[in-house]
């Protein structure tokens, strides 16, 4: 990212920059796939670069984790207010977002689980803890609005279905495993109305 003659170094852009290359990188070789040095040529930056905006990899790996999990968050949230009022069509709205997802050729799981299974370090699980609990969030604001009998254990149990389903689409076969999942939880949302 080498900064034209004449022009300005923009600190909270050249971080953003980094970001946005970096998650594409490691989400593709996975955390511990790729070294700092390897890393930094793919980026287009230098280790000092690197270092400045976050200290450390680590401090990388836990800003894009962060950004991801924002970004996922409010992408499914808009997923399920796009699909109206009935939380039948917000369930289905998430499973249908999420299939598209496992059909997308770059699509590698969950980075938030991804990363926790390959860093078993604490600011790693507190992400990936903080992400999951958005996650239940939005399925217990669904629950809710269906009328579950127990909204939270209702939340839970969709939860295993997402996870469970991005899972399998990432280790197994993602072809329809968003479809099954949705399946299941509407199943859910029936018996727990």
């Amino acid at each position: 990212m080498p900064v034209a003659k004449g022009s300005t170094i923009d600190p909270a852009r050249t971080r953003a920059t980094i970001l946005e290359a970096a998650t594409a990188v490691l989400y593709e070789r996975g955390l511990d796939g790729i070294g700092v040095a390897e890393l930094c040529t793919r980026l287009g930056v230098s280790k000092e670069t690197l270092y400045r905006h976050f200290g450390t990899k680590e401090g990388l790996v836990e800003a894009m984790l962060r950004q991801r999990s924002d970004r996922v968050t409010q992408w499914l949230a808009a997923a399920a207010e796009a699909a109206g009022d009935d939380p039948r069509d917000q369930l289905t709205a998430v499973f249908d977002a999420l299939q598209r997802w496992y059909d997308d050729p770059v699509f590698r799981g969950c980075a938030m689980l991804n990363a926790a299974a390959q860093h078993h370090v604490e600011t790693v699980r507190a992400i990936t803890a903080r992400h999951l609990r958005r996650y239940l969030d939005l399925l217990t604001g669904i629950a809710e609005r269906a009328g579950a009998a127990d909204p939270h254990l209702l939340a839970r149990q969709l939860l295993m279905l997402v996870e469970g389903a991005t899972v399998v689409a990432a280790h197994h076969d993602g072809a329809g495993a968003g479809e099954h999942a949705r399946q299941a939880a509407l199943t859910l949302l029936s018996a727990a109305s």
